[in-house]
């Protein structure tokens, strides 16, 4: 049975702009995404990976449309080849106390500062913001679809919080974590206005703790 890899076609350039600033002089391009900014529990999570250049590229695509099992494929294959990947946690809590935006960012920060291996000296960002670190960034709307390392950062960011959400799901497992993942689906809206809202919820998020649905 071939996997998803052997279907993938080169077709597409999805690396040009880290192969732009390769030209440049940059000697470490590493791409950045979060997973987890829209869930009512739970924590958001994000990563930065360092392609290797003469990797295939093509194959990294926006985790969102990926299965569960593309995405597993996918992130053992960027240990297999040898990629530079960080992850940054940030947990309910932290989200509740500097907002979403803020604790996207901080995630962001972390796993660019939890690599191993080697330090970016730029780096393509998912999103209309910088990472608040001295290093040049550029931001890029729908950075997924344009960039494979971005598209390999988000992909690393669900698997890693995919797996969270599951040892979530063994802690409390009224919510059905393991489904839904945090995410304000109408099983979980259910079940947050009959039981009230766990430990890793966000309390600031509409919907939870009696907030407006």
């Amino acid at each position: 049975m071939k996997s998803f890899l052997d279907h993938c076609s080169d077709h597409t350039d999805n690396f040009r702009f880290e192969r732009y600033l390769y030209q440049k002089g940059y000697r470490c391009v590493a791409g950045c995404d979060e997973a987890g900014r829209g869930p009512l529990a739970g924590p958001v999570v994000a990563a930065c990976v360092v392609l290797p250049v003469n990797c295939r590229h093509a194959p990294f695509l926006d985790s969102k449309i990926l299965s569960p099992a593309q995405r597993l494929e996918l992130n053992d294959h960027l240990m297999e080849i040898g990629a530079i990947t960080g992850v940054g946690v940030v947990s309910a809590g932290h989200i509740d106390r500097i907002n979403i935006l803020q604790a996207s960012l901080l995630a962001m920060r972390l796993a660019v500062e939890t690599l191993t291996g080697a330090m970016p000296d730029f780096i393509l960002v998912d999103g209309k913001f910088e990472i608040p670190l001295s290093i040049p960034q550029a931001p890029l709307i729908k950075g997924e679809s344009k960039s494979a390392s971005i598209a390999a950062a988000s992909i690393v960011a669900k698997v890693a919080r995919d797996r969270i959400m599951e040892d979530f799901h063994h802690q409390y497992p009224i919510y059905n974590f393991l489904r839904h993942k945090g995410y304000p689906t109408k099983e979980h809206r259910e079940v947050l206005r009959t039981h009230g809202p766990c430990p890793i919820h966000r309390m600031t998020f509409n919907g939870v703790s009696g907030n407006d649905d």
